[in-house]
């Protein structure tokens, strides 16, 4: 297996374990992950939030851990990485009105290069244009921007995940286990026993 560069769009807020599992995960499995915020250095950091599903009528927010970054965000080129993950929180929300940002996202859309995202990462595709025409999942309340996009809302169990073609999605982290699965398989990684 070749390993893949892969670059990780973060914000504050991001969802602490929708970036710490993946970041570490596909780091475990030999993929070079670079983690970017708009704005932020190379050592510098993120503070994330913990989402949790309390029965609540949407998720619950605690403040979660500070994620330091290991590369710059003015400095990365997207043409140099092979994979985009976007991970959800709050940070989709208010990252994707950085125009830097959503270039790298229609980079990786219009170069077919496999692209993961997970809750509200969704709202990041959206903004981007990159949804017409395409099958998505995300967090339910996430779905409408979707549809407004131009793509088709998947509603699946929260621990499930959608692929379609190079896009890998999924509801939330408890999708984790598949969500990471797929990717993994889009990319070409194989894990042998």
């Amino acid at each position: 297996m070749a390993a893949k560069k892969i670059l990780m769009l973060v914000g504050d807020f991001v969802e602490d374990y929708e970036v710490m599992v993946p970041f570490q995960a596909l780091q475990m499995v030999g993929h070079q992950v670079h983690a970017v915020c708009p704005g932020k250095k190379s050592g510098e950091t993120v503070r994330t939030a913990v989402h949790d599903f309390e029965g609540d009528q949407t998720y619950s927010e605690k403040p979660g851990h500070n994620f330091a970054l290991n590369a710059t965000f003015a400095k990365v080129k997207a043409e140099e990485y092979d994979a985009l993950i976007i991970p959800g929180g709050r940070a989709p929300e208010y990252i994707r009105l950085n125009e830097a940002v959503l270039k790298m996202v229609r980079h990786f859309a219009a170069a077919g290069k496999p692209i993961a995202a997970v809750c509200h990462g969704a709202q990041l595709l959206a903004a981007a244009g990159v949804l017409q025409g395409r099958a998505c999942s995300c967090y339910p309340a996430v779905g409408p921007d979707v549809t407004a996009a131009g793509g088709k809302y998947i509603e699946l169990a929260v621990d499930q995940a959608h692929v379609d073609g190079n896009l890998v999605t999924a509801p939330a982290w408890p999708a984790h286990p598949a969500w990471l699965a797929r990717f993994l398989e889009v990319l070409g990684t194989r894990i042998e026993p």
